[in-house]
C-alpha cells in the first residue's frame, strides 16, 4: 500500500499512473468491502474519468501538485453534486453542488473513489449505528471501528484509498484513527472550509485529513487550508516543551494501552526539551453540544422520526428543551474556561494524551447495549479524551503507538493551542520516525 506522498511522487515521476492505482483501488473495494463496510457509495465510473483525466495532463506534463491522480474517499457527510449524501441514515439527499472541501479536492486533480460510512448523522463513537450496517475493524473484523468517521479509518488502513476525509466534532476523526491504527488530525477551528458538510453541532465541527502517516495528513491539510504546513515539518522538536496532563486522560486506561503510551512518552523525552506533568480540567458543555444538534434534526425529528436508527433518535429527543438563556451561559462559561486553559501554554507547547482510554472493543459487546447504555459507553471510554479539548478548539492528532497484546492498534493523542497545528503535527512526525507502529498493516490489507 502506498502513503500519499509515495503515491504522489510515484504519479509524477510516471512510474505509476493515476489509472493505474485507482483501478487498483477499485479492486480493493470490490474485493475487501463486503467484509468491513467502509463504503456507502462507490463511484467507479467517475473515479476512473478523473483518472483519466489526471493521466493525460500529467503526460502533457501539467501535473497540479501531490494530490494529482491520488484515490481519495469522502466521509459521506460531505455534499458531491450528482452523487447521494446520506450521512448514513434513511434521509438521502442528492446535491446540486458539490462541499467546498470537495471543490478542493477536484481542482487539486483529486480523484474521489466514493463515499465513507459513518455513525449515523456522526451522532456517536462506536461507529456501529445506521442505515447501512456497521463498519468492522480491518485488523479484526469482530471489532468496532470508533466512530463517527469509521469508514474513512477502515478504508485507508485498508488500502481502499490513498487517503480519506473525515469530521471530527468530539473524536470522530482521533477515535477510529486510533482505533484503526493510522493518522488522523482535528485541525484549528475554521482552518478548514465547513460549507456543504451536513452538521452536528456547528460550533465545534472541523473536517480532518485521515492518513497513514502524518506527513500525509500535512499535505492534505495545507492543500485544502491553503496554508504552509508541509514547510514547517523539517523544523526541529528539540526545543518542544512537552505537558503530560495525567488527571482525568489516564485514568482507568486499559493496561496495554498504559503500556504503549508509556514507552511513547519515553520515546518523545528523548526528541524534546521536556517533558513534565500538567494540570488540564475541562468541562463536558452539553448544553451547546445539544442545543446545536437539536437545531439541526428538530424539523426532520418531529415531521420523519422513522427515518431515524431507532438507536439515533433518542440521542437526538434528549437534545431538545434547552432555552436560549441556559445556551448563552453555557458559552459565557466556556470561553472563560478556554481563556484559562490557554494559560498552560505558558508552561508547554503540546501535550500529550492517550487517545482512546481501551482498545477496539468487540461489536457484539456494543451492539447487545440500549440507546442510553451505549451512548454512556461511548462518552467514557471513546470519546472522553477527545471530546474534552474539542470545547477547548485544540488542534489534535492521533498517531498509532503501538499494539494490544491482542494485536489492536492503540493511538497517541498530540494537541497544542489554536493555531499551533504545525508544531503538533511536527512532534507528531518526529515520534512517527522514531518508531515503525505506522508500517505495519492488518492481514486483510495485504491480501
Amino acid at each position: 500500500m502506498l502513503t500519499l506522498t509515495q503515491a504522489a511522487e510515484q504519479i509524477r515521476t510516471r512510474r505509476i499512473s493515476p489509472v493505474e492505482l485507482t483501478r487498483e483501488c477499485l479492486a480493493r473495494i470490490e474485493r475487501l468491502n463486503p467484509a468491513i463496510n467502509a463504503f456507502i457509495t462507490v463511484t467507479a465510473d467517475l473515479a476512473l474519468a478523473q483518472a483519466r483525466q489526471a493521466e493525460a495532463e500529467i503526460m502533457a506534463g501539467n501535473w497540479r501538485g501531490p494530490l494529482h491522480g491520488v484515490p481519495i474517499g469522502l466521509k459521506d457527510l460531505l455534499d458531491t453534486a450528482g452523487v447521494r449524501t446520506t450521512a448514513a441514515s434513511n434521509c438521502v439527499r442528492i446535491p446540486a453542488k458539490d462541499a467546498e472541501l470537495v471543490r478542493q479536492l477536484k481542482a487539486a486533480g483529486a480523484v474521489i473513489v466514493g463515499k465513507l460510512n459513518l455513525h449515523e448523522f456522526a451522532f456517536g463513537g462506536s461507529g456501529i449505528v445506521g442505515a447501512f450496517g456497521p463498519v468492522k475493524n480491518p485488523w479484526d473484523v469482530e471489532r468496532i471501528t470508533g466512530g463517527s468517521s469509521s469508514g474513512s479509518a477502515a478504508a485507508v488502513v485498508a488500502g481502499l484509498c490513498v487517503a480519506a476525509i473525515g469530521t471530527d466534532t468530539a473524536g470522530s476523526v482521533r477515535c477510529p484513527a486510533a482505533l484503526c491504527g493510522i493518522v488522523g488530525h482535528r485541525p484549528s477551528a475554521g482552518l478548514l472550509s465547513a460549507d456543504g458538510i451536513i452538521p452536528l453541532a456547528r460550533s465545534f465541527d472541523t473536517a480532518g485529513p485521515m492518513t497513514r502517516t502524518v506527513s500525509d495528513a500535512a499535505v492534505l491539510l495545507g492543500i485544502l487550508s491553503g496554508s504552509q504546513i508541509t514547510a514547517s515539518m523539517e523544523e526541529t522538536v528539540s526545543a518542544l516543551r512537552v505537558g503530560i496532563p495525567r488527571k482525568g486522560f489516564f485514568d482507568d486506561l486499559e493496561p496495554d494501552v498504559a503500556f504503549c503510551v508509556d514507552e511513547s512518552l519515553a520515546v518523545i523525552a528523548k526528541l524534546v526539551a521536556e517533558v513534565r506533568d500538567v494540570q488540564l480540567e475541562v468541562g463536558g458543555h452539553r448544553t451547546i453540544f445539544n442545543a446545536e444538534i437539536y437545531e439541526y434534526h428538530e424539523e426532520m425529528a418531529t415531521t420523519h422520526p422513522e427515518l431515524y436508527d431507532p438507536r439515533t433518535l433518542p440521542r437526538v429527543l434528549h437534545c431538545a428543551g434547552i432555552s436560549a438563556t441556559d445556551y448563552i451561559r453555557a458559552w459565557r462559561d466556556l470561553a472563560a474556561e478556554r481563556t484559562g486553559a490557554l494559560q498552560l501554554f505558558e508552561q508547554v507547547d503540546v501535550v500529550v494524551t492517550p487517545t482512546v482510554p481501551v482498545a477496539a472493543p468487540r461489536l457484539s459487546e456494543l451492539a447487545s447495549l440500549e440507546a442510553s447504555e451505549l451512548r454512556r459507553f461511548e462518552m467514557k471510554y471513546l470519546l472522553r479524551n477527545t471530546a474534552s479539548l474539542s470545547v477547548l478548539d485544540w488542534p489534535s492528532v492521533s498517531v498509532p503507538c503501538g499494539f494490544s497484546r491482542e494485536g489492536l492498534p492503540v493511538g497517541l493523542q498530540i494537541s497544542g493551542k489554536p493555531g499551533a497545528d504545525a508544531a503538533v503535527l511536527r512532534l507528531a512526525a518526529a515520534y512517527e520516525q522514531a518508531t515503525d507502529w505506522h508500517e505495519r498493516a492488518p492481514m486483510v490489507a495485504k491480501r
